[in-house]
């Protein structure tokens, strides 16, 4: 595979969910960068692992830095310009980073659940957790 074009912003596409997200931001943001799912990904290149990329999405800035879940969030937000990095700037703030975090969070488990997810959106449990 060649390597990808940064920024580059890599997410779950076995998830429609998380598709269905992509396409959103899409339709939206117009500055949006490359996006691909990490299944057709070689991450090597870009330092990420296939756990990382079923936890969270991941942001691969142009300076090869990589922000995971709400931090990859914000930075594609500011780094989109117009209106959205105010509220990639915003996302940072404490207190706000928090709170991004704790929905982020219960998005990502939740996402099997919520509007346009399936049953193959469901995250998988850590291993220590499966019951045998």
């Amino acid at each position: 595979m060649p390597a990808p074009t940064l920024p580059v912003l890599v997410f779950d596409g076995d998830c429609a969910f998380c598709s269905s997200s992509v396409r959103f931001a899409q339709r939206w943001i117009r500055r949006m960068p490359p996006v691909v799912p990490y299944q057709q990904m070689d991450l090597e290149v870009l330092g990420l692992t296939p756990a990382q990329c079923e936890t969270a999405v991941q942001y691969v800035a142009r300076d090869h830095r990589v922000y995971a879940a709400e931090d990859g969030v914000s930075a594609l937000l500011l780094a989109a310009g117009r209106g959205w990095w105010l509220l990639g700037a915003l996302m940072r703030v404490p207190g706000i980073h928090w709170l991004s975090g704790v929905v982020y969070r219960w998005v990502a488990r939740n996402r099997h659940r919520l509007p346009g997810g399936t049953a193959a959106c469901e995250m998988p449990l850590p291993e220590d957790s499966r019951v045998e």
